[in-house]
């Protein structure tokens, strides 16, 4: 379900939350699905737990998860995307760095393009 890569640049708590959100999104997790405990969870991937409760938090303030107090933590049943400036501003900013990374490594615009594309799709079968 989540991999924690420990050589990478992005924070283990990142990852999880970037990770349950690709989860989502591929029809692993469904509205209402029970995630694991903090302490569950943290076992899991041999994190801190305060890590993981960041990562949870974090998808809370998202609306992507909710904590029902007794209960547990599911995939929120209720959370519909929805674009905004904000959110467009910051995939551009992303996109950005990402075309400045790619054209550093030789990687042309139809290359780049294809790319996404074929990434983009994973996503639509779905």
């Amino acid at each position: 379900m989540i991999n924690i890569d420990s050589r990478s640049s992005k924070s283990i708590y990142q990852q999880i939350v970037d990770q349950i959100k690709e989860n989502i999104l591929k029809g692993i997790l469904k509205p209402g699905d029970k995630l694991p405990s903090v302490r569950e969870m943290s076992s899991l991937l041999t994190v801190n737990p305060n890590t993981v409760s960041k990562a949870y938090q974090e998808l809370e303030r998202q609306k992507t998860i909710e904590t029902i107090r007794g209960r547990g933590t599911y995939v929120s049943r209720n959370y519909k995307p929805k674009m905004d400036d904000d959110k467009l501003k910051f995939i551009k900013e992303e996109l950005k760095k990402l075309i400045i990374e790619a054209l550093y490594m030789g990687v042309d615009k139809e290359k780049f393009i294809d790319i996404l594309d074929e990434l983009y799709k994973d996503f639509e079968r779905m």
